[in-house]
């Protein structure tokens, strides 16, 4: 069994790095925590929060395209329940440069809200508790 105490990092490809970055930490509160550039190709940014145990790595490559999402069910899910903080986390999402879309799972449209990024990968704010 994995601890509770590790680190996880998402990674994932984008041709955007510099506006990704900007839209992740502009609109969802992150910090970034640490990148590189032309390391072996490859350039990144890590954001989040320096307390948190996960984080999120976006990577480009100067010679291989990303492309966009392979589906519409690439999410990042944020569950809000206070009612203010979620009021301002929209604001704060909408005014970053995410896309506001219609879900493609009917779950997240009762009590939440899906935004797209430049890449097609999407994040739902939940205004509810997590279940889990």
């Amino acid at each position: 069994m994995i601890s509770r105490n590790i680190v996880m990092r998402v990674g994932r490809p984008t041709d955007h790095l510099e506006e990704i970055t900007k839209m992740y930490t502009e609109g969802l509160g992150f910090e970034i925590i640490g990148g590189f550039d032309n390391h072996g190709d490859f350039s990144g940014r890590m954001v989040g929060h320096p307390k948190h145990h996960f984080h999120l790595e976006f990577t480009t490559h100067c010679q291989e395209k990303a492309g966009r999402a392979p589906t519409l069910e690439n999410l990042l899910v944020f569950y809000l329940p206070d009612d203010d903080e979620y009021a301002k986390a929209i604001e704060r999402i909408s005014n970053s440069g995410f896309k506001k879309v219609k879900s493609f799972n009917p779950y997240w449209e009762g009590g939440g809200q899906t935004f797209e990024d430049l890449d097609g990968y999407r994040v739902v704010l939940a205004n509810a508790e997590s279940p889990f």
